[in-house]
């Protein structure tokens, strides 16, 4: 999967007109979008959340868990290979910053103070993701991974 996005290129100027100024600001200056006033805070439907600019596949909703922040926040990322962390002193103390490894997209930061099993927090912006739900992967091209809701089914 990974070698349809790896020749990935954006036009800043195709990107302004595909994404709206919030998005842009979030993915592309590194910009921050209010706390519980975003789309996915609160979203609870099963599926993955994707590179709103590349499509890349980057959370599962069976990663998901309400931290508090008025942020989506994930102990995990679907597959760190599509994950780039990087040390970001923009804030007010130094942190990891989460991109995309393709689209190069600010997704958000990564804290150590997250819930078992990984002990990390990926608090992410909703304006960098895309909602894919679990029902249309396939039809969408995400087929593979349907996998990873399997154990949820079984319950």
């Amino acid at each position: 999967m990974a070698d349809h996005y790896e020749n990935f290129a954006k036009d800043p100027e195709l990107l302004k007109a595909d994404l709206s100024p919030l998005q842009y600001q979030v993915t592309q200056n590194a910009g921050t979008e209010p706390p519980f006033q975003n789309e996915y805070w609160d979203h609870k439907a099963a599926g993955i959340y994707v590179d709103i600019v590349s499509g890349e596949p980057l959370f599962a909703s069976i990663h998901k868990f309400d931290s508090g922040t008025g942020w989506p926040s994930f102990y995990r990322p679907i597959n760190e290979q599509y994950i780039r962390l990087k040390s970001d002193y923009a804030l007010w103390m130094p942190c990891t910053e989460a991109r995309s490894r393709y689209a190069d997209s600010h997704l958000g930061h990564v804290f150590n103070d997250g819930p078992p099993p990984t002990g990390l927090r990926y608090c992410i912006n909703s304006a960098a993701l895309k909602f894919i739900r679990k029902e249309d992967l396939q039809a969408k091209g995400y087929g593979e991974l349907i996998a990873l809701f399997a154990d949820e089914e079984r319950k």
